[in-house]
């Protein structure tokens, strides 16, 4: 069951980045649960969106050890270092389509917790939204959460400032696209002026003016990202109270699609 959950490649990209469990200093104590059957657990978690007290025994790890270290492993920053080390995967084969970057958010329920409130897409149920920048294929280079009232343009800045240096095939790491798509809601002129000053041109709908349907030969690619992540049924509702839990399950997603992309396109 850990097999068919985390196969090999994916243990040979994750393996490495897992901290070690902390030793007790006066030694001793019950020797340490086995790191693959652990982040199995969770990824079966991620995927099947199961609550982590239904964990089947299969992986030989209790819900609480799968849970503790879950939050272990997210406050150690673990699902960030995973998304970067599989972009570089894709980077240094020249996988990675920076001619054009697209931007866009997703509104998901949530029970409780902050990064929450009334959804304006959904009757005002709570809820929160997961935002997202790719590359021209659909890569998710960046990621975040936030209220399901927040403004979509209020969170491209950091979603830019997050695109990690990645790898390249040939010369220095980059981490900035040539061009940015997105649609009439990120209009507003400080943005294509912050955009600008980072060496990448804003190509944004403008209201008023441009056709909505011009913006679809490129909104696809964003919509299919967020697809790949309803695939996974953990994103679909949110259920952690914090924030930052669910925004680990949204950057390990990231990194578990990455990771499947560049499989389906060495293999």
């Amino acid at each position: 069951m850990i097999l068919q959950w985390v196969p090999d490649e994916l243990w040979s990209l994750a393996g490495p980045l897992i901290p070690p469990p902390p030793r007790r200093p006066q030694g001793g104590g019950t020797p340490p649960i086995d790191a693959r059957a652990v982040f199995a657990a969770i990824v079966y978690v991620l995927t099947t969106g199961c609550a982590w007290r239904h964990l089947p025994p299969g992986f030989g790890v209790s819900k609480a050890t799968a849970h503790r270290r879950f939050v272990a492993w997210t406050r150690a920053g673990l699902w960030r270092r995973l998304h970067v080390a599989a972009l570089d995967q894709l980077g240094a084969k020249g996988l990675i389509d920076w001619s054009r970057a697209t931007a866009d958010a997703a509104s998901v329920r949530a029970k409780k917790g902050a990064l929450t409130g009334p959804s304006p897409v959904d009757r005002g149920k709570t809820g929160s939204k997961i935002h997202a920048l790719s590359d021209r294929n659909g890569l998710p280079l960046s990621v975040g959460v936030s209220a399901a009232n927040t403004h979509d343009s209020r969170c491209l800045e950091s979603l830019v400032q997050a695109i990690p240096a990645i790898r390249s095939r040939r010369g220095p790491r980059r981490r900035r696209p040539d061009k940015l798509h997105a649609d009439k809601g990120y209009d507003y002129p400080h943005l294509r002026r912050m955009l600008r000053a980072r060496g990448i041109r804003p190509r944004i709908a403008r209201r008023g003016i441009e056709s909505p349907n011009r913006l679809g030969r490129h909104r696809w690619v964003i919509e299919r990202t967020f697809a790949w992540f309803t695939g996974y049924r953990r994103l679909t509702i949110r259920y952690e109270r914090d924030p930052g839990l669910y925004c680990a399950f949204v950057t390990l997603a990231a990194a578990l699609t990455c990771h499947k992309r560049y499989l389906k396109l060495t293999t």
